[in-house]
C-alpha cells in the first residue's frame, strides 16, 4: 500500500510546514487502532489551515486514510490524551519522511515522558474518576443500577489509565492489557464487575468499597497538579479557575474536583462578604 500512497505523501513531503509522515498499517482483520482501514497516513505540519485535515482513498479492495494534523493540535492530544490512538499510532507507525529528525524527537521524547506531562494527565484522569464514582454512587443507591454499572464501568476506565501513568508510561488503546501487567488488582476488579455470577447490586456494592479505597489512595498524586497551580496566588474564585491555562483542561469536570477536594481537606474556603447579609463569596485556597 506504501507505493501507491507515494505520490500523496511525497506532495506532502515537499511542502515547508511539513515535519513528518508516518504510515500505519492494519495489524488485524478487523483493526480498531487504524478505524477499520487497511492504511493510515499520519502527515504532522508546523501550521495548516485546519487543524486537523482528513481525507479517504480508495484502491482496489483496499483502504486508506491520511489525517494532516498541526504539531499544536498534536500535543494538545498528547497532552490531554484525548486521542488515544494517536500514541499508538506515532510508537507503531513507520516513519517515512521526517524532517530535522522531528518524528525521531518526539517518540524520544514520549518514551521519556516529561514528568509535568504526567501531572497533567492524571490530574485530568483522576477529576474524570471523581466525576464518575460519585454519579454512579447516587444511582446505586438510588438502586439504579444499569445507570450506576455504566457509569462504575467507566470510572474503572479511568482508574485504569490513572495506574498506567503512575507507572511513566502513556496510556495505549488496549488499555486493560497494560493494567493486566502492571495493576493486577485493578484488573481483578474489573474482571470481577463484567464476569462474576453474583447479582448486580452485589458486584456494585463491592465495585463502589474497592473504587473508594482506590481513590483514597491516589488523591494525593491525582490532586498535585491542581494544587501546585493554585499555589501560584493566596486564594482563588472559581470564575478565576475556570480561567486559569492549565485548568481550563478539567473542563467540566473542575468544579466537582474542587469539592471533593474541600470535602477532603486539601483546599479550603475563605468567606468574604458580600453587600447582602448572611451572604458571603467563596474563595479557595490551599491547605498550608
Amino acid at each position: 500500500m506504501e507505493q501507491i500512497l507515494r505520490p500523496i505523501y511525497q506532495e506532502r513531503a515537499s511542502q515547508e510546514s511539513t515535519l513528518g509522515v508516518v504510515l500505519v498499517e492494519k495489524r488485524e482483520k478487523v483493526s480498531p487502532i487504524t478505524d477499520t482501514f487497511d492504511s493510515i497516513l499520519l502527515i504532522i505540519t508546523k501550521e495548516n489551515e485546519t487543524a486537523v485535515f482528513t481525507k479517504h482513498y480508495t484502491y482496489l479492495d483496499r483502504k486508506a486514510a491520511m489525517h494532516i494534523i498541526t504539531e499544536k493540535q498534536l500535543h494538545k492530544w498528547l497532552l490531554l490524551g484525548t486521542n488515544r490512538k494517536i500514541v499508538d499510532w506515532l510508537f507503531h507507525g513507520r516513519i517515512i519522511y521526517d524532517r530535522n529528525e522531528f518524528m525521531e524527537k518526539l517518540k524520544t521524547e514520549l518514551k521519556e515522558f516529561p514528568f509535568y506531562g504526567r501531572k497533567i494527565k492524571m490530574g485530568i484522569e483522576f477529576s474524570k474518576l471523581i466525576r464518575r464514582y460519585l454519579e454512579g454512587k447516587v444511582f446505586f443507591e438510588e438502586k439504579n443500577y444499569m445507570d450506576a454499572y455504566h457509569l462504575i464501568v467507566e470510572s474503572l476506565h479511568h482508574l485504569a489509565r490513572l495506574s498506567v501513568l503512575e507507572n511513566g508510561l502513556p496510556p495505549e488503546v488496549t488499555v486493560w492489557s497494560q493494567v493486566k501487567q502492571m495493576e493486577p488488582a485493578i484488573y481483578k476488579l474489573y474482571e470481577e464487575l463484567i464476569l462474576s455470577d453474583e447479582p448486580i447490586d452485589k458486584r456494585l456494592e463491592l465495585l463502589f468499597l474497592a473504587s473508594e479505597f482506590f481513590i483514597h489512595s491516589r488523591t494525593k498524586d491525582g490532586a498535585q497538579h491542581i494544587l501546585e497551580v493554585m499555589e501560584e496566588k493566596k486564594s482563588w474564585t472559581i470564575q478565576e479557575l475556570h480561567e486559569q491555562e492549565e485548568l481550563k483542561n478539567y473542563s467540566s469536570n473542575l468544579e466537582v474536583f474542587i469539592e471533593f477536594l474541600v470535602e477532603k481537606e486539601l483546599i479550603l474556603i475563605k468567606e468574604v462578604k458580600t453587600k447582602s447579609e448572611g451572604i458571603f463569596h467563596r474563595y479557595y485556597c490551599v491547605k498550608s
